[in-house]
C-alpha cells in the first residue's frame, strides 16, 4: 500500500512526514509557533529545537501512528495531519490536525486535509472508528469535522482552561458505516 501521497488540491500536498523534512518543520512553524496554535492545540506555546526533532523523528518509527505533512504551493510545510493511537485490534484511531498559519485557515484546507485523511483512515487501514476531541473555543474546528460527517458524542464540561477561563473539551467520532453512507450520498 502506497501511502507516502494521499491527495492533491489547488497545489497543496499531503504526504506522510520524512526525517528529511524535520528541520522545515521546525524553521518553518515553531520559530516561532503562532500563539493561535498553542491555544486551538493545547500545547505549550514555546518548545525547543530538541524538543520538536525528537518528537518529529519518534512519531515516523510509530507503528501506532500515521503522520501526514500538508505542504503549501511552494513547498513550505503549513500544517500536519495525523492518525495516532490506532489499536488495530478494535480498529479504532486518534485524528488531530494543525494548520500553523494563520494566512491558510479559512481557506478550505483544513476541510479537504481532514476528509482527505478520515477517508484513508477508513479506505486504506480499513478503521471502524476515528475519533478526536475540540475545545469549545474553536467552533470553526467543530463545523469542519461535524461537515466531515463526525458526530458529537459528549462533553467534558469545564476540563480545560482557555486563559483563566474553563472550557469545555467537545468529544467526536465518525464509524465506517457512517463513512460510507456519507460518501455514497456525495
Amino acid at each position: 500500500m502506497n501511502t507516502d501521497f494521499i491527495g492533491e488540491k489547488d497545489g497543496f500536498v499531503i504526504r506522510l512526514a520524512k526525517a528529511d523534512d524535520v528541520v522545515n518543520y521546525y524553521e518553518q512553524n515553531y520559530c516561532p509557533l503562532d500563539k493561535e496554535v498553542a491555544r486551538l492545540t493545547g500545547c505549550k506555546e514555546e518548545f525547543s529545537k530538541e524538543e520538536v526533532v525528537s518528537f518529529f523523528l519518534k512519531s515516523l518509527e510509530e507503528n501506532d501512528r500515521y503522520f501526514f505533512l500538508i505542504i503549501a504551493p511552494d513547498g513550505d510545510i503549513i500544517g500536519e495531519s495525523v492518525i495516532n493511537e490506532i489499536d488495530w485490534d478494535l480498529r479504532r484511531a486518534n485524528f488531530r490536525i494543525g494548520l500553523y498559519r494563520q494566512a491558510e485557515r479559512g481557506k478550505g484546507i483544513g476541510t479537504w486535509a481532514t476528509e482527505i485523511t478520515r477517508d484513508f483512515a477508513f479506505e486504506k487501514l480499513k478503521l471502524h472508528r476515528l475519533e478526536l476531541d475540540v475545545y469549545s473555543f474553536n467552533p470553526r474546528a467543530e463545523t469542519v469535522y461535524l461537515k466531515a460527517g463526525f458526530k458529537r458524542e459528549g462533553v467534558l464540561r469545564d476540563a480545560i482552561m482557555d486563559g483563566a477561563k474553563y472550557a469545555d473539551d467537545i468529544l467526536m467520532s465518525i464509524l465506517e458505516d457512517e463513512w460510507r453512507t456519507l460518501k455514497t450520498q456525495r
